[in-house]
């Protein structure tokens, strides 16, 4: 039954009726029932003739004389489940209802109410259906408000996280989505304490288990919806509305009542809204890939606290707390590969690499936040449970990523990976995202296998920062990581990972680029030469000076890496010692020379 009509409790206090002077005899524990409508009744058998939820009036002239009548009379009225009953004093009954009418009242629960003044009916009546009325108008305009404010955000395009806020926000309810494994996809505590409304989610929701695509569960208090479209079910969505709450959009009824029309109405609404809007974003990333990617640029650039990205990640089944964290990136070596342009192309290729990632982390059994970060990398935060589990966990990730790269690239399925896949690609269905590109690695399949990691531009660089023991540091490893990523670039070799220690000279300077002391001691070393460059463009000198010291001060070997003459490259080098006034021969002022050159670079480098 509704939630709109007025309890007996709130008809008892309506002015028509306290001018009777009312007072309850019997069945105080009934007076939150609602009162669907108000019967005059002065006949024995009314009760045929009812459908449950009247308040039924009588003055009592033509009620039974004798005991049992009576009792048959109170008993047949609680059996078709009416509000209460209502008997005026004064024409049948002067002191007070028989006691027998209120003990069978009492025993059935049916609240039994004596009006010791004479009071119109009809102004009764009047008030009562006035009152429902005006209340059905109100749920009438509620519920428009609800079409109104999710057609909207469909032809928005919003996303779940603001479907999710709508919903709380009109309901006045915690609202949470979850996938079908437990894991919460998005949530809004609707100003209650985020950390108990999701602390053992998984176990809590297994629990909650409604009768029905749409149903109230009472014993647990939430009213649950299932998300999907086209068969496709990717989801629950869940409010929380104790039946005994205190709720500011409804009035609380009934536990066997369920939940109030409005909110079930809300409820599925918003569940159309979030499948309408993953059928209209069916090439777009998954929700849990969204909240990933959310959750890492928040450790990023600080958006968010610290502790709601652990509390969300955990309620994801990603577990960061009192764990060894360790930043990982995974990038191409080139940003533009040969044979692919444009932003589409470029988005593909990172969509591939987003999806080989996580498949290497599922095949070596590793528990991570993973997301593109940027438009050239795919992040990860690794959570281990010791330390010592490091190097071991970033080999198997890196042999893993290899494995599948080559694998996809050649169309055929590796040892091991053909289950984990199909999973994945099951988890994926469900979201209504697409599978995994076939095509990605294509470069290690032209070669017919096994590719050094340095070779060709389709190559990557995995690279991983120092671990950190809590996620109020993870930010240091993720920027360390994608620093590491960067500098590894200008290097050839082909490690399976890079840390720190290998970055070397070039990229240490890279790391640094940044530094506003690097770029003074850059213009401080160069400046007058690149300006002399700028004058005279055909000349380039700064060239020159980059051959003569890459061959190790060696003039022979400097001027045929510059294709000059001996005598014109002898030339040039002693004009760049008159423009920079510095000596050429010396060790230490070619070395700082040297520095400043790859310190160039390495600014100039994105």
């Amino acid at each position: 039954m509704s939630a709109v009509f007025p309890t007996v409790r709130e008809v008892l206090a309506l002015d028509p009726v306290r001018h009777g002077a009312p007072r309850v005899v019997a069945g105080d524990d009934g007076l939150d029932r609602p009162v669907r409508w108000v019967h005059v009744a002065e006949v024995p058998d009314i009760a045929t003739l009812l459908g449950g939820g009247e308040l039924v009036l009588t003055t009592g002239i033509g009620l039974p004389g004798d005991d049992a009548g009576l009792r048959a009379f109170i008993g047949d009225l609680a059996d078709v489940g009416v509000s209460g009953l209502v008997v005026e004093l004064g024409r049948r009954y002067v002191s007070g209802v028989p006691r027998v009418m209120a003990a069978a009242a009492e025993r059935r629960g049916l609240p039994l109410v004596e009006l010791r003044r004479a009071t119109p009916f009809v102004r009764i009546t009047e008030a009562v259906h006035a009152l429902i009325v005006d209340a059905q108008l109100t749920e009438l305009r509620a519920t428009e408000e609800i079409h109104q404010r999710f057609n909207d955000l469909s032809v928005e395009g919003a996303d779940a996280a603001e479907v999710i806020r709508q919903a709380a926000e009109l309901s006045g309810c915690p609202v949470v989505l979850e996938n079908l494994s437990r894991q919460v996809l998005g949530y809004d505590p609707a100003g209650e304490s985020a950390e108990l409304l999701l602390d053992g989610w998984e176990q809590h929701s297994r629990r909650i288990r409604p009768a029905g695509r749409t149903a109230y569960d009472p014993d647990s208090g939430w009213l649950v919806t299932t998300v999907g479209a086209r068969g496709q079910d990717w989801g629950r969505l869940l409010l929380r509305w104790p039946a005994s709450g205190d709720v500011p959009s409804a009035r609380a009824i009934e536990p066997a009542a369920g939940s109030p029309t409005r909110l079930t109405i809300l409820i599925e609404r918003a569940a159309s809204t979030l499948a309408l809007g993953r059928l209209i974003r069916r090439d777009a990333e998954g929700l849990e890939r969204q909240i990933h990617r959310t959750l890492l640029t928040a450790l990023l650039d600080h958006s968010r606290p610290v502790d709601e990205v652990g509390l969300r990640a955990k309620a994801l089944g990603v577990v960061l707390d009192r764990r060894h964290l360790v930043g990982v990136m995974v990038r191409h070596r080139a940003d533009d590969p040969a044979g692919e342009v444009g932003p589409e192309a470029g988005q593909a290729r990172l969509r591939d690499l987003s999806e080989a990632v996580g498949q290497a982390l599922r095949e070596s059994k590793l528990t991570a936040l993973t997301s593109a970060v940027d438009d050239n990398s795919v992040g990860a935060l690794l959570a281990l449970p010791d330390p010592a589990a490091e190097d071991r966990a970033l080999s198997a990730f890196a042999s893993a990523l290899r494995r599948v790269r080559l694998d996809v690239g050649a169309g055929r399925p590796g040892p091991g990976v053909e289950p984990a896949r199909v999973a994945s690609d099951a988890s994926r269905a469900a979201l209504g995202a697409d599978p995994p590109r076939a095509g990605f690695g294509a470069e290690a399949a032209r070669a017919g296998g096994d590719v050094p990691r340095g070779a060709g531009p389709g190559a990557v660089i995995v690279a991983a920062g120092s671990g950190v023991s809590t996620l109020r540091e993870a930010r240091r490893s993720l920027v360390e990581a994608r620093q590491i990523a960067e500098a590894a670039r200008r290097d050839r070799r082909d490690l399976p990972i890079f840390r720190l220690p290998h970055v070397g000279l070039a990229g240490l300077l890279h790391l640094l680029r940044d530094e506003p002391r690097l770029q003074t001691f850059v213009e401080r070393e160069l400046g007058a030469l690149l300006e002399y460059d700028a004058r005279h463009p055909r000349e380039q000198l700064l060239d020159t000076l980059r051959a003569y010291l890459e061959q190790g001060r060696n003039k022979s070997a400097g001027a045929a890496a510059a294709h000059l003459s001996r005598p014109a490259f002898y030339e040039r080098l002693a004009r760049i010692a008159r423009i920079l006034d510095v000596d050429l021969d010396s060790v230490e002022a070619s070395l700082s020379l040297h520095v400043a050159l790859l310190a160039l670079e390495a600014v100039r480098t994105p």
